[in-house]
């Protein structure tokens, strides 16, 4: 029952943030203090015993490895310097700025403080990647925090392991001793079995090894199995093992790891939601450092002082405009690898005698629900105010660039709503650009033509199939399907009846949403187009309203789109009538060659 209301009561709180829009990270952790010190409802130390960390860890490196396959080396391209001075002068800065604060509002002696520093270094996709889904940044700042959080976890959990062996080996010139060792050792080991073992996957793939049903779960088993055995090695350099396996397998091209990475898309999801529950759960609320004056001002001094600065030095030069880099001090949550770190280390260090450890694990857990409490809250508003992210993106990439789909383009354009075409037909392209119109000449179904859309996304929120092709256009709401929700993909309706007959046969999941009417095949629609019909603009007010604009340009008028007074737009789909409100203006397809605006 435990297990049960955990699992239950995490994925009520992810669906709960997709229907009020705000950050999942709030609800899941609101959710655990309900179920757990409040309630009593879930105990995880008596749930889960000694195995609460070893459960934890190897979740944590699946989510991991899950990250790493998000990061693809050609991103480095256009914010490569921004990553890497991220990775190094940040990481030191805030390791040693929230030690001094530790020391100065926290009360804790100088090895203890640069330990509780080393910790303070992980951000973490278990809270910045529900935060990046929320918030939808641009393709460029989204990579930076993206790839800063992903990489910094197994940076700071080894960082951590190094100051802990200098503290047990004692004195300056053994500490440093030990502590370069041990950075050596980490980066050989983990380096090494993450680099071998994706190589192992990609050669299994290649040579057809592995049948299609098992290749996300070989590849899970692998990654869990490398990271026991590099911490085994090497304490911590489990995290880096299963970071470097997963940005390996991204970046190459020699084998399609799809399968792979939507397994391990939905098994993150499932491991946060339990993860934050457990977290949450375990936060005893009466221990004085949660509400003490320097506990609070410490937290502070983290959002506002040490953030900042770390940034601010370390992308100064930097490619990133004054807008991205102002967002980026603005999002810095930890997660569960800083709390499952301060927990083991605490523990490890009361036994060197250092009473003041058992207080790194509240401490933690006060970080931990500040900064994700203000960052979940408080990035979003950043990022809308900064304009370098479109929660509710309206613009649209076209497949297909005929004369009818640039005439559509045009005057959604018109009204300030992104568009981008994508069409293989060079003569298609050209007319395209000769409007004004975004385009890649390219093929729609190849990895390139993925690549370069993926980079200029921004602002794009849906995906349209307009080509004469119904094979085409249902493949593309596959290819697609990492960049768009399935609501959010559409395709034209098949051309026969047999195909119409053997498409609707098939599960949504393998198609887009058909467009318009059942009746609006391509064939359709180019040919009233030839015969004279126009796309038009009709606002829309209390007087003349939809029956009013039937009555004007008949019944044959094909109403396409609605956009709102706020600039909403609403895609008219074949089980979807058109329901527009007066203020509302209406995108058809209609007989009379008079065009309103």
């Amino acid at each position: 029952m435990g297990f049960a209301v955990i699992i239950a009561v995490g994925i009520g709180a992810q669906w709960l943030s997709w229907r009020l829009k705000l950050p999942a990270i709030l609800f899941l952790l609101v959710t655990g203090f309900v179920a757990g010190p409040v309630s009593g409802i879930i105990d995880p130390d008596a749930l889960l015993g000694e195995l609460i960390f070893p459960v934890v860890s190897l979740s944590v490196s699946i989510i991991l490895f899950e990250g790493g396959l998000s990061l693809d080396i050609s991103e480095l391209r256009t914010i490569g310097r921004a990553i890497g001075r991220l990775m190094t002068v940040g990481v030191i800065v805030t390791w040693v700025l929230s030690s001094v604060l530790a020391v100065l509002l926290l009360g804790l002696d100088l090895p203890l403080a640069a330990l509780f520093g080393a910790i303070l270094v992980v951000t973490g996709p278990t809270v910045i990647i529900p935060l990046l889904r929320h918030i939808r940044p641009s393709a460029r700042i989204g990579s930076a925090v993206k790839w800063e959080g992903i990489v910094n976890d197994p940076i700071g959990a080894i960082l951590a392991v190094l100051v802990l062996d200098a503290i047990v080996a004692g004195g300056l010139d053994a500490g440093l001793s030990a502590a370069l060792a041990g950075m050596l050792q980490a980066a050989l080991v983990g380096g090494g079995l993450g680099l071998g073992a994706a190589g192992v996957i990609v050669v299994f793939l290649k040579r057809y090894w592995i049948p299609d049903y098992l290749q996300s779960v070989v590849a899970l088993a692998l990654a869990v199995t490398i990271f026991a055995l590099s911490n085994e090695v090497q304490p911590e350099s489990g995290l880096l093992a299963v970071t470097i396996m997963g940005a390996s397998l991204a970046s190459q091209k020699s084998v399609s790891i799809k399968p792979i990475v939507e397994f391990k898309a939905n098994l993150r999801v499932l491991l946060i939601s339990g993860l934050f529950i457990i977290l949450a759960a375990r936060l005893p609320l009466s221990d004085p450092d949660y509400w003490s004056t320097g506990s609070l001002l410490f937290l502070a001094g983290l959002i506002f002082v040490v953030r900042p600065v770390s940034v601010g030095l370390a992308t100064w030069g930097t490619e990133l405009s004054w807008r991205e880099r102002f967002f980026l001090a603005a999002i810095a949550p930890r997660g569960i690898v800083a709390a499952a770190v301060a927990s083991v280390f605490a523990l490890e260090l009361a036994h060197y005698g250092y009473t003041d450890a058992s207080r790194l694990v509240p401490l933690i857990f006060l970080v931990i629900v500040g900064t994700v409490t203000v960052y979940g809250i408080f990035s979003p508003l950043a990022a809308r105010l900064l304009r370098v992210a479109t929660p509710n993106p309206q613009g649209m990439l076209v497949i297909g660039a005929s004369p009818w789909v640039r005439e559509i383009a045009s005057l959604l354009q018109e009204q300030e709503i992104k568009v981008m075409l994508v069409d293989s037909n060079w003569a298609n392209v050209t007319a395209a650009r000769g409007v004004g119109l975004r385009t890649f000449f390219t093929n729609a179904l190849t990895e390139e033509a993925l690549e370069q859309v993926d980079f200029e996304m921004d602002g794009v929120g849906r995906l349209l199939a307009l080509t004469p092709n119904d094979e085409v256009n249902a493949l593309c709401t596959l290819h697609y399907s990492d960049l768009f929700d399935r609501v959010n993909m559409f395709q034209l309706p098949p051309e026969s009846t047999e195909r119409e007959r053997r498409q609707r046969g098939v599960p949504l999941h393998l198609r887009g949403r058909f467009l318009f009417r059942d009746d609006a095949t391509y064939e359709y629609l180019s040919e009233r187009y030839r015969t004279g019909w126009v796309f038009k603009r009709t606002p829309l007010t209390e007087e003349f309203d939809l029956g009013a604009f039937r009555d004007r340009y008949g019944d044959d008028t094909l109403p396409l789109f609605i956009v709102g007074e706020s600039g909403d737009v609403e895609i008219i789909t074949a089980k979807d009538p058109p329901t527009p409100k007066p203020g509302d203006a209406l995108i058809s397809l209609a007989a009379s060659p008079e065009r309103e605006t």
